[in-house]
């Protein structure tokens, strides 16, 4: 599909500028010009389709089905594919959940969005169907909505509401009865011009990162000896999945920069499984996001949500290596 792309990236880093394909700058400044038009156009193909998706199951319309419906406990699947389809980091994600916790949604399916919104999103989508190919992005995309649907069941099931913070309380405590959501009348012409204009928003919003991440990428393509991570993630150890999470906990980045990263492990001699639940650890769970839900959470419910995220994540990295 992409064979042009690299014909195209060979002839301008060896002949134009002349530089040998046997050597490190080469072969970084090939693996970059590659990698980074391949993803810009499958981003924006990607984040196109999705903005249809988004115009028609917009927010508002979610919060208003869930606080009308009563689903047997499909809600937290629902609220979890819907954090798939919003293009949100970890950090942008709460100020949606702030949102559902003012409509007055329960709080495990607000857990179930807020799980799975950074973590599986059209940009993170695009990029691993470049550079990993269909079943991995399958596998990771289902994975991705399981774990968010399954954390927010568990969250739900705790019983937590006693630990949202004061502000959080007083609001649940004195939420007005709101009129139902009506839905805009348009058609898909319409609504075209405003799709196509949001999703070149959003690939100019993450272009920088994707850029950054790729030429991160790049560079320990080219100058990372093979057997770097390989030593100490590699090798299939019990230990590589959780030492995997918890050094990326502490992290943040979007989808956008981390991806080209974890390509490298994996080229490197990280097992995929291993490298993917690295990923979602990284974008799933961040000091500025709990920063950020200590103004909904006490301190002990941020520390419940990250535990039982970061358990989940580990589960899912031993799954990954056992798919894949």
């Amino acid at each position: 599909m992409f064979d042009w792309l690299q014909n195209f990236a060979d002839w301008l880093i060896y002949s134009v500028f002349n530089i040998g394909a046997e050597t490190h700058l080469g072969t970084a400044l090939n693996f970059f010009v590659f990698d980074t038009i391949k993803i810009l156009i499958l981003l924006f193909i990607i984040v196109f389709i999705m903005g249809i998706v988004n115009a028609y199951f917009p927010v508002e319309k979610l919060k208003d089905y869930l606080n009308r419906k009563k689903l047997y406990g499909l809600e937290y699947l629902f609220s979890s594919v819907f954090g798939a389809v919003t293009p949100f980091c970890s950090c942008s994600s709460v100020p949606l959940f702030i949102g559902f916790v003012q409509g007055g949604i329960p709080l495990g399916v607000i857990f179930s969005f807020l799980i799975t919104s950074p973590l599986v999103n059209e940009v993170a989508v695009a990029m691993f169907i470049g550079m990993f190919g269909l079943k991995a992005t399958l596998i990771y995309v289902v994975s991705g909505i399981l774990l968010g649907t399954f954390g927010g069941w568990l969250m739900g099931k705790l019983n937590l509401e006693h630990l949202l913070s004061d502000w959080a309380k007083k609001i649940l405590e004195n939420k007005m009865q709101h009129p139902e959501y009506q839905e805009e009348k348009l058609t898909f012409y319409q609504r075209l011009p405003e799709i196509t204009h949001s999703a070149w928003d959003i690939v100019k919003n993450v272009l920088l990162y994707v850029i950054i991440g790729i030429a991160i990428g790049a560079a320990m393509h080219g100058y990372v000896p093979e057997n770097f991570f390989n030593t100490y993630l590699g090798g299939g150890q019990w230990w590589t999945v959780p030492l995997a999470v918890i050094l990326a906990v502490p992290m943040y980045a979007n989808a956008a920069g981390i991806v080209p990263v974890i390509q490298v492990f994996v080229a490197k001699g990280v097992p995929l499984g291993t490298a993917i639940a690295f990923m979602m650890a990284t974008v799933g769970l961040s000091i500025p996001e709990a920063t950020l839900l200590k103004k909904v959470l006490s301190i002990k419910l941020i520390a419940i949500f990250f535990g039982v995220v970061t358990l989940c994540i580990i589960l899912s990295g031993y799954v990954f290596n056992i798919l894949l």
